[in-house]
């Protein structure tokens, strides 16, 4: 889908991709030493949580605060499908690339009979990233949706607090557009 909105210029552009920078910092910073603390599971988990949470805050951050919020719905949206799809199965078997795939096919069914067809996509994203890292982890699969959960969550909200900070010193609301 492309925008027709206005191109912020140098100065925007690169002041947004600064901000960008520094929420990914804090994003990450808040899973891997605040959160990790709470609810890690290995050390490497806790890299692929501040990962995630980076990924969360890419995905939310938009130029205008309201393409935030409709950005961050999106992704918790597709989140918590992605959540209770491979937690219900998770809870009873083990990884397998059969059940991955059926998993992301129902996922995709269910988001276009929820009208969220522009979600299909990040839904079948998180299912495969979930599924595959409960195969990496088998004795800890079934904690993968909800670790993930937590740290899309934890990245959607840097990225609104970021965007709601910022939204103010921009004064008005130009957005970036995607071929710029």
């Amino acid at each position: 889908m492309q925008s027709q909105n206005t191109n912020p210029g140098a100065t925007g552009a690169v002041s947004h991709g600064i901000v960008l920078s520094v929420l990914c910092v804090i994003s990450y910073w808040l899973i891997t030493h605040i959160l990790s603390r709470a609810i890690s599971i290995s050390r490497d988990d806790d890299l692929l949580a501040g990962m995630w949470a980076v990924v969360a805050t890419i995905f939310v951050y938009r130029y205008a605060y309201e393409e935030t919020i409709t950005a961050a719905l999106s992704r918790i949206v597709a989140t918590l499908m992605s959540f209770t799809l491979c937690l219900a199965y998770l809870l009873f078997f083990p990884f397998s690339v059969w059940a991955m795939a059926m998993l992301i096919g129902i996922g995709t069914v269910l988001m276009i009979f929820l009208r969220r067809r522009d979600d299909v996509i990040t839904t079948g994203i998180t299912t495969a990233v979930v599924m595959v890292v409960a195969a990496i982890s088998p004795e800890h699969a079934w904690k993968q949706p909800i670790l993930r959960l937590v740290d899309t969550i934890a990245g959607t909200t840097v990225g609104i607090l970021g965007a709601l900070i910022t939204s103010p010193i921009r004064g008005r609301r130009v957005r970036i557009s995607p071929d710029t």
